[in-house]
């Protein structure tokens, strides 16, 4: 199974691929999907990278595991392909983002014009089997992922990191506070967003006003 992650991160990410986990990691992906249904297609493993380049990040928004019913992950964190029904999370995303900066419910749950903007959509957890979540945490992915936030963490400046709920909030310990923006807010599922954790958080007008204070182009939600 070849890793089909663009050139910008490939070079970032060398060392990575080089090591022991990984290669285990991608024997057990190989496997898995080979003999089960698996999600995101295997060319949309890395999407997240691939709409993003490591030069153009300026948000990163880290979540857990891919979706696990039919043809709705589509390699970027929270987002799903084109048509499919808006899981409940993304629905507490999109109502989010209309009473922080009124931007009208979208039909599309395709995130892929945030991520060609330089926000990275990234899961902890890059792949998952049909219908079990989780079932391929623990693999080496999460491994992965810490060193993807590391590295961010450690040759860029002025990210904003926006950590959604106690899983996110822990992987987020790598990041560098001194250099980066973290707004934290509690997860966007009904469970936290229902308890009073997510609604209010005004995580996309903070972002982009820091943006703004820093002269990047900020995001169009």
């Amino acid at each position: 199974m070849d890793v089909n992650i663009s050139k910008s991160w490939k070079s970032i990410l060398n060392d990575e691929f080089e090591k022991e986990y990984f290669q285990n990691l991608l024997d057990f992906i190989k496997n898995e999907y080979r003999n089960y249904t698996c999600y995101p297609k295997s060319n949309e493993i890395f999407a997240a990278f691939n709409h993003c380049s490591f030069e153009d990040i300026k948000v990163v928004i880290i979540g857990q595991d891919p979706y696990h019913g039919e043809n709705q992950a589509n390699g970027l964190c929270f987002s799903v392909h084109e048509g499919i029904k808006h899981p409940p999370s993304l629905i507490n995303i999109f109502k989010e983002l209309h009473s922080d900066i009124n931007k009208p419910y979208p039909s599309s749950g395709n995130l892929e014009t945030w991520a060609d903007q330089g926000v990275l959509l990234l899961n902890a957890t890059l792949t998952v089997r049909k219908s079990e979540a989780g079932s391929h945490q623990k693999q080496g992915w999460e491994t992965f992922t810490d060193a993807v936030i590391q590295k961010i963490s450690e040759q860029k400046n002025n990210v904003v990191f926006l950590l959604w709920g106690g899983f996110a909030k822990k992987k987020g310990v790598k990041i560098d506070k001194n250099k980066h923006l973290i707004l934290s807010a509690g997860h966007p599922s009904p469970l936290s967003a229902n308890r009073g954790y997510w609604f209010g958080n005004k995580c996309f007008s903070n972002t982009n006003t820091y943006l703004k204070s820093i002269n990047k182009k900020e995001i169009i939600w």
